[in-house]
């Protein structure tokens, strides 16, 4: 038997198989409803079953999902937490943030982190060695300041982000493109600096779709994990069961 997880994001849906805590299958699906949830369970014995949302769920795949699994969770404010939520309006702070906060908590207790995971937008959370979850930022994405970039201005072309940029453009393409993946990067350096300072032995963790376009240019010691949000859905699936 194994539990299933489900991390519905503003582009696609990920998924992941647990058996308890060692992750066994993950996938990804541009479009995710009951016809793809009746597979999975057609090939898993699937007991257990969380879904995270930061869009409006399909009502037939809820219906499906609490009728197949044993036990389902839909992730809201109101679901226990093993860390505590301190943030002070907890009803408008994105699942997925959380999630992969409680992913950090449970792969480094006890311990300050920042947890920055690197999507359409970009955000940045802190866990203290309490096991609080005190709040954080967000920003714009790579992909979003590219469009921001085009569709605020009249001449800016659109730009695809490259993983490899020079210091500087010699062209308005290549200076959007180094401007928007080097001022990211300089920003993500930029919060590790602060809450380093802010917060001793602090560990950082890195995650999300981007997170590969800066793990090898970042200064300071990360830790990079694309799954930790499938990791923390896991976890609070697995809290008080």
């Amino acid at each position: 038997m194994c539990n299933l997880v489900i991390d519905e994001g503003n582009s696609s849906t990920k998924i992941g198989l647990f058996d308890g805590d060692t992750l066994i299958a993950t996938d990804r699906y541009q479009t995710f409803g009951r016809e793809e949830a009746a597979e999975i369970f057609s090939r898993y014995k699937v007991e257990n079953t969380i879904l995270s949302s930061v869009v409006d769920s399909d009502e037939v795949l809820l219906l499906f999902l609490r009728k197949e699994s044993r036990r389902f969770i839909l992730l809201d404010q109101d679901t226990p937490l093993p860390i505590e939520n301190l943030y002070a309006t907890p009803h408008t702070l994105g699942r997925d943030r959380l999630a992969v906060c409680v992913g950090a908590n449970f792969l480094k207790h006890n311990s300050n982190l920042l947890v920055i995971d690197a999507g359409t937008a970009v955000t940045y959370d802190v866990v203290n060695s309490k096991n609080q979850y005190l709040g954080g930022n967000i920003s714009p994405g790579l992909s979003m300041r590219a469009q921001a970039l085009h569709d605020l201005t009249q001449k800016l072309p659109l730009v695809e982000v490259k993983e490899e940029v020079a210091l500087f453009g010699t062209t308005t393409e290549t200076a959007l493109q180094s401007g928007i993946l080097k001022g990211l990067l300089y920003e993500i350096e930029g919060y590790v600096a602060d809450f380093s300072t802010a917060y001793p032995d602090l560990s950082v963790f890195l995650t999300g779709g981007s997170a590969f376009y800066f793990e090898r240019n970042l200064k300071s010691t990360i830790f990079v994990d694309r799954n930790l949000l499938l990791i923390g859905l896991n976890r609070i699936l697995s809290f008080r069961c």
